[in-house]
């Protein structure tokens, strides 16, 4: 019972980066090549991530869009905030090149219950973006970050 909470109420953070372990990105490469760094290493590594992912699990909390699905709702108070933001840091980090790993469940079993519409997600996705903007992610890596969350949306949003 109590997984079946927790899974639940990984939908508002995981709804962000679930195409994460079919999309991942590739940070190896030789630098002295001129390859760019990788998008892990262009947000600022771990500590960065985390730092957004921080705020970005305490917006998404209290969002009366999000907060009016009952089952989203059900799902955010029934898990410690500290454990979301753990997994979604490895998720994002491991997703742009870093070395953490993600062990969550797939984004489709974990949302599968969740009754995400397109209006959430769209929702979603203009927290994000306004998150972005306050920490002043520069826009090629937005672009980038919702080029991972894109094909997501199709194992997310199962209402409408």
């Amino acid at each position: 019972m109590k997984t079946k909470i927790r899974t639940r109420y990984l939908m508002s953070a995981l709804l962000l980066f679930s195409v994460v372990m079919v999309s991942v990105v590739s940070a190896e490469g030789d630098k002295a090549d001129g390859a760019e760094a990788s998008l892990y290493e262009r947000l600022g590594g771990v500590y960065s991530i985390a730092t957004v992912v921080d705020e970005l699990i305490e917006r998404l909390e209290v969002n009366d869009v999000l907060n009016a699905n009952p089952a989203i709702d059900k799902a955010r108070t029934a898990v410690p905030k500290a454990g979301i933001k753990f997994r979604l840091t490895a998720m994002i980090c491991q997703a742009t090149g870093g070395p953490e790993v993600y062990h969550g469940r797939s984004m489709k079993d974990s949302h599968a219950r969740l009754n995400i519409s397109n209006a959430e997600w769209d929702e979603m996705e203009r927290v994000f973006g306004q998150l972005l903007n306050d920490f002043k992610v520069p826009e090629k890596e937005q672009r980038e970050l919702f080029a991972l969350i894109g094909p997501t949306k199709a194992d997310i949003v199962t209402a409408d």
